[in-house]
Formats: structure tokens, C-alpha cells, sequence
């Protein structure tokens, strides 16, 4: 496979994890994540999720500081999302819908005057293969799952016969520490991801 060429991409750092496909929802209120959420939905781009290495979802202190220190605890591999909802809310907080894309390596990265991270990133396409056989336990792993409440309300997409959707929407559902999500999330090969996930479940129902 040729290498992907780089483009630019605005990044928010969170202690969460993406996955292809992925429903993620979000209240913003600092101002640089509100301005980049705007320009988003005005440029009809998307911007990037990279979990946090430690610490919270926001830091103390001015804004650049901050976001420099962030760059310095984020992992490389992240997950392109764009804006499928939003509302903005009585109290004042800009409310999201975002979905997980293509994953994504940074190469480089560095900070806007507002505070604001952005980085040159290469995709990391998945090509989707038939799911194999013997992995008939995760998708009924699965489906009771996406029974639950909370999840429905969700509302995630997923194709019971293809090993990335089976296999991306149990990593996103389980609840498993962020850590763990983030070296499912940047295995390459769908089918080992999913040998680690029967084994993660075993130990969750041990």
C-alpha cells in the first residue's frame, strides 16, 4: 500500500478513545475548542480525537501552555470525526455529535496562538474484510450491548458481517480503561483486534 500524503488537521485531545464509525458526544466551552468546532462546521472540515496520556480533558493555566503540554502527552495514533449534530444548550455550551473516520498517525504537531493544537497527520486506512468464523460470541457480545439504553440513544451503525464494524464497535462499547481502547484502536490487523477482544471479554466475565 503507497504511503498516504499528510494534510492538516485541528486536534482535541481527550481522555477518549475514537474508533471508526464511532458516536462520540460533546459539551465545549473553552473558548479555542469553540472557535475550532465553528470553523469546522463553517469550512465543512473535520478535526482530529488523540487521547490524553494522563491527566483530565482540561488543564489549568493559559491556554498555549496548556496545549503544549498536552502535545507532549498525546498519543500518535488518533481517529478523524466529523460534526453530525449540534445544539447549543440554555446554559450556554456548544453541544456535538461528532463520528469517527480514518485513523491517523501524527507526524508533527504544534500550537496556535489561541491554544489551539493542530498537527500534519497521515491516514491509516482499514480495508474491511467478511468477518471470519469463530468470532460468532463477539457479535452476540455485541448486540447486547447496543440493547442498552444509553447506546441506543446513541444510535451506532455497525455491519454484523465485517470484521472492522464488529470489531471497532466492541473496543468503542466495552467498558474497558481508555488505554486499553487506544492499543485496539491502533492495531492494523482487524482480525488480531478481534482475538484480543474475546480474550478482554474472558477476563471481564471472570
Amino acid at each position: 500500500m503507497s504511503e498516504q500524503p499528510e494534510y492538516d488537521l485541528p486536534l482535541f485531545p481527550l481522555r477518549t478513545v475514537l474508533f471508526p464509525g464511532g458516536i462520540l458526544p460533546l459539551r465545549i466551552f473553552e473558548p479555542r475548542y469553540v472557535d475550532m468546532i465553528r470553523w469546522c462546521m463553517r469550512e465543512a472540515k473535520g478535526f482530529g480525537v488523540v487521547l490524553l496520556r494522563e491527566g483530565s480533558d482540561v488543564l489549568d493555566g493559559n491556554a498555549a501552555d496548556e496545549a503544549k503540554r498536552q502535545g507532549a502527552h498525546i498519543f500518535d495514533i488518533g481517529t478523524a470525526a466529523q460534526i453530525i449534530d449540534f445544539d447549543q444548550a440554555d446554559n450556554g455550551l456548544l453541544g456535538i455529535v461528532a463520528q469517527g473516520g480514518e485513523k491517523f498517525s501524527v507526524q508533527s504537531s504544534y500550537v496556535e496562538t489561541d491554544g489551539l493544537m493542530r498537527a500534519r497527520v497521515r491516514s491509516l486506512p482499514e480495508v474491511a474484510q467478511p468477518l471470519p468464523p469463530g468470532y460468532e460470541s463477539l457479535v452476540s457480545v455485541l448486540k447486547d450491548l447496543l440493547t442498552h439504553p444509553l447506546i441506543q440513544e446513541l444510535d451506532p451503525q455497525v455491519d454484523f458481517e465485517q470484521d472492522s464494524s464488529v470489531g471497532h464497535r466492541l473496543a468503542d462499547l466495552l467498558p474497558v480503561a481508555p488505554e486499553l481502547k487506544q492499543w485496539l484502536l491502533e492495531m492494523s490487523d482487524a482480525e488480531q483486534r478481534l482475538r484480543e477482544l474475546q480474550d478482554i471479554i474472558k477476563q471481564l466475565a471472570s
